[in-house]
């Protein structure tokens, strides 16, 4: 049975990828895969620091066609190799707050028949957030990312 939401203000990507989750996780933790995947074509990802420890801070920068860029500074709350992350657009280095919260993310990766059970959960601060990020294409968008993190997982 697919994952559902908690709450109202919660989205859910629940996929069966066709990888050990090992490889899933390490394309969530490493530099140079997240590049390859993280952004849905034909957009790009040229900018990824990241310190994957909780309280370790993280941006990820997309570029659209234009080459116009697009930060996402956040912090890791929660990391369990090859299980789960934990990270929040909340706070950045040092746990600064920033000026809008949207959302914290909880990914996690299980083991099911050889291949990874990988779940996202978008956890929003407000209603109008979770709406907000559907309406700019959550389900879409966070599905062809998923096809592009399975593609690159199986190669490696």
């Amino acid at each position: 049975m697919p994952a559902t939401p908690n709450t109202d203000k919660e989205l859910v990507l629940d996929r069966l990828i066709d990888a050990p989750r090992d490889k899933v996780y390490r394309c969530w933790t490493e530099p140079d895969l997240i590049k390859q995947w993280f952004a849905p074509k034909p957009w790009t990802t040229p900018k990824v620091e990241i310190d994957v420890r909780p309280g370790g801070a993280n941006t990820v920068t997309m570029a659209d066609p234009e080459g116009n860029e697009y930060p996402n500074p956040g912090i890791y709350l929660e990391v369990v190799p090859n299980e789960k992350l934990v990270f929040t657009d909340a706070f950045t280095a040092g746990w600064q707050p920033t000026d809008k919260a949207f959302f914290t993310c909880e990914l996690t990766f299980a083991d099911e028949g050889g291949k990874t059970r990988y779940i996202a959960r978008a956890k929003h601060w407000t209603l109008e957030d979770k709406q907000q990020h559907e309406q700019m294409g959550f389900h879409e968008g966070w599905g062809i990312c998923a096809d592009q993190l399975e593609a690159l997982a199986k190669t490696l």
